[in-house]
């Protein structure tokens, strides 16, 4: 049986036609400038720069053709496979790991999270997702008006950096909402709606906590690993972005226990509303009751009913009901039933 080819150089699949499933690419010049490439024609390999090729791993072709580069072989199938837990790995001048980011819809990022995957070298940063992320969108934008980034690895940084901004700025608005709801409560204001928003906000809150505490976990251990054998335009600045993640995470989490113990103040306010609106109907039952068992007994078709030969019968049997109604609510009140 004939063994599988060996994987070809970069430089040789990248200048043989169009990289299928290619999102976006750019070459990172050394003076920090991002130049983007066409993704519908062979890239052309340049000695005055380094890539970033973003690509699509929902489509087939593309998976095909990372099955053929040269990285190292566990790079490679982390790239291709379907791990969703963060993580990030060193080997042979190479980084390479999965973080999760925000999903991003046409116009905003939305609360379902996903995968980026990435592998990098020197001179080359390959990341891959199956759905739209915000981090690596918001730095393509960034790229293109003009920032500059000195080293494949200050590149991966500032999608780092993207995936945190991302959350900040979704945490600032989770935190004015919640603001805007602890306001109307203080003012006497409850309704259902209001609890079911801080619901949704306390979901969040867990969600993002959750992405940030693995985020936080894969760069402290970075930080404690010894990077030496790692060249430097590929060592992360991990106790920095460590630090970054360890101050959004404590946001998060307060968020997280301002919207718990608002959602439980609204929660004894309603049952409080609740319980008067039972007391009420509990004493207009109570008060119906004796001149329902005086109506009760002149129903009955029973001979010797008092009143039944008097003219001023049917007055007489108002005012019972409406005494024996009074007699009730004077009896609850002696009981301090009602004030």
């Amino acid at each position: 049986m004939l063994a599988d080819p060996p994987p070809a150089p970069v430089g040789s699949l990248l200048t043989r036609e169009a990289v299928p499933g290619l999102v976006w690419a750019f070459r990172l010049h050394h003076d920090g400038r991002a130049e983007a490439l066409p993704i519908d024609k062979p890239i052309e390999p340049s000695h005055d720069g380094r890539l970033w090729l973003h690509f699509n791993l929902s489509d087939v072709r593309t998976r095909a053709w990372l099955a053929n580069m040269h990285i190292p072989q566990l790079a490679r199938d982390l790239l291709l496979s379907n791990d969703e837990f963060q993580q990030i790995h060193t080997i042979d001048n190479c980084v390479y790991g999965v973080f999760s980011d925000l999903v991003r819809s046409i116009d905003a990022p939305t609360e379902e999270t996903d995968f980026l995957r990435f592998a990098m070298t020197e001179r080359l940063l390959i990341s891959g997702r199956h759905q739209a992320l915000c981090a690596v969108d918001a730095t393509r934008r960034v790229l293109e008006s003009g920032y500059r980034v000195e080293s494949v690895a200050a590149l991966l940084e500032k999608i780092i950096h993207e995936v945190a901004d991302t959350m900040d700025r979704m945490a600032d608005k989770i935190g004015t909402e919640i603001d805007a709801i602890e306001d109307r409560v203080v003012a006497g204001e409850t309704n259902s709606e209001m609890r079911g928003t801080l619901g949704r906000m306390r979901r969040t809150c867990v969600r993002l906590h959750r992405q940030l505490a693995g985020l936080r976990v894969l760069f402290h251990r970075l930080e404690l690993k010894n990077m030496d054998n790692l060249s430097p335009a590929l060592r992360l600045q991990a106790g920095k972005l460590a630090q970054r993640l360890d101050g959004l995470d404590h946001d998060i989490v307060e968020l997280r226990e301002r919207s718990r113990l608002l959602e439980e103040e609204l929660r004894f306010k309603l049952e409080e509303e609740s319980n008067k609106h039972l007391h009420a109907l509990s004493v207009v039952t109570m008060m119906l009751l004796p001149p329902t068992l005086v109506t009760g007994i002149f129903g009955m078709n029973t001979k010797g009913l008092p009143l039944t030969d008097v003219d001023s019968g049917f007055l007489w049997a108002a005012g019972l009901l409406v005494g024996s109604a009074l007699l009730a609510y004077l009896l609850m009140r002696r009981l301090r039933i009602v004030k």
